[in-house]
């Protein structure tokens, strides 16, 4: 038996030997096929291949990078949105697929398996879902002081005129061939809300969320320069001289109520303002009610920055080259900047008008501040207030305005929603 052993263990070894040749040379050629194949796979091979498009919008997301970190152009959000706009366009990372999410609705069988689904793809169902931009608006409520609001609800009706930038961009939008969907999508720019553009975007074209978002954030970071020349053109040096009474002590019942009636208000007027609303409106109590600071605090830093970031990188993800760089792109950056200033140009007027019918008049710069990028735009009122009167001090009337024009932008993305949706 242990002759066998010895013979079957020769001629093993004989066959090993024999087999050794064949065999490296079959790991050779595994070996090239397998460095062939990696070659290829990288991203440079693939942007030789023709995929320069990618490297266009490389050097876009390399510009928000300079605008967000250097010019600090909105860059909570504008950081983000650039870093997901660098990964999606990295040929060959397949980080985000816009084929699970074709003809506005998440294909959730595709989900099932995970070998075509990529790390952006799961995070961009809370754009999708619509809850990052919701819990977003739990934290700006929380940061919102209504006071100046209930203490002149006059600033209700500015904020409502600083949304005729939405409206009349609507129809503009149409007019140049987009259809109704994308045309309020592209409108809702004029309220200066980025959050409300994406929930509302993500709704009615999605499509076309990555050219919005970026108009939509890079307008807001741009309210310093934009509204001063719109402002002063439209107001005499004596209507910006004006000084304004003081406002009134709003009682902390009232701004415990306030909140709870306007959810209920206009959620029953229009449901599909709700959920922008009723997230808004319980930011705002946890904030005034006094008895959960904690969740105040907490909605207000960690929660928000966690779905800040969430939302900023989802939004770059949408931004892929056949998105992003076509002419609607263009137009969209066109007709945005002017449902800004119209936004803008609509509250001042508005203050013009009121003031042939009031004793107490009103200075026609805080109109301007009816849009929705708070506190941005109370500040620019102050400013340019200043200047014509040093002793003019206008951030506390303005700041009712600015906190009206949220629910406002918020609201009229409930009427377009109800209509188009």
């Amino acid at each position: 038996m242990r002759q066998v052993e010895k013979y079957l263990l020769k001629i093993a070894l004989l066959l090993g030997i024999f087999i050794m040749p064949f065999a490296a040379s079959a790991e050779e050629i595994d070996m090239g096929e397998k460095v062939s194949k990696f070659l290829n796979d990288m991203g440079f091979a693939q942007l030789f291949a023709g995929n320069w498009l990618c490297l266009i919008m490389i050097v876009v997301a390399c510009v928000l990078f300079y605008l967000a970190i250097v010019k600090k152009f909105e860059p909570l959000l504008l950081l983000p949105i650039a870093f997901g706009m660098l990964l999606t366009n990295l040929p060959g990372a397949g980080l985000f697929h816009p084929e699970l999410f074709d003809g506005g609705h998440v294909h959730w069988g595709a989900f099932s398996n995970a070998n075509n689904v990529g790390l952006l793809d799961y995070i961009y169902l809370g754009v999708k879902l619509g809850i990052y931009p919701c819990i977003i608006f739990i934290g700006v409520g929380a940061m919102t002081d209504f006071g100046p609001l209930l203490a002149n609800p006059k600033s209700f009706l500015l904020g409502a005129a600083a949304q005729l930038g939405i409206f009349a961009t609507f129809l503009g939008a149409i007019a140049l061939g987009f259809t109704y969907a994308e045309a309020g999508s592209i409108g809702i720019i004029g309220g200066a809300d980025g959050p409300t553009a994406i929930y509302l975007t993500s709704k009615l074209a999605p499509g076309l969320l990555g050219p919005i978002a970026v108009a939509a954030y890079s307008y807001m970071a741009l309210v310093p320069v934009i509204q001063p020349p719109i402002m002063k053109a439209l107001t005499t040096q004596k209507e910006r001289e004006i000084v304004m009474q003081q406002l009134r002590k709003v009682s902390k019942k009232e701004k415990i109520v306030f909140p709870i009636v306007v959810t209920i208000f206009v959620s029953l007027l229009l449901p599909s303002a709700a959920p922008l609303i009723g997230c808004l409106m319980l930011g705002n109590l946890m904030r005034e009610c006094g008895v959960v600071d904690r969740l105040s605090k907490t909605v207000q830093n960690e929660l928000m920055n966690i779905c800040t970031i969430f939302l900023g990188i989802s939004v770059g993800a949408t931004t892929t080259a056949t998105a992003f760089l076509n002419f609607q792109t263009l137009a969209i950056l066109v007709i945005g900047i002017l449902a800004f200033s119209m936004g803008s140009a609509g509250g001042v007027l508005l203050a013009k008008f009121m003031n042939l019918f009031t004793k107490n008049k009103i200075n026609p710069l805080i109109g301007s501040a009816g849009v929705s990028a708070v506190p941005m735009a109370a500040r620019v009122s102050q400013n340019v207030g200043q200047e014509a009167n040093p002793g003019n001090f206008l951030l506390m009337h303005a700041m009712g305005p600015n906190v009206a024009g949220v629910i406002g932008s918020a609201v009229a993305a409930g009427i377009l929603l109800s209509f188009l949706g």
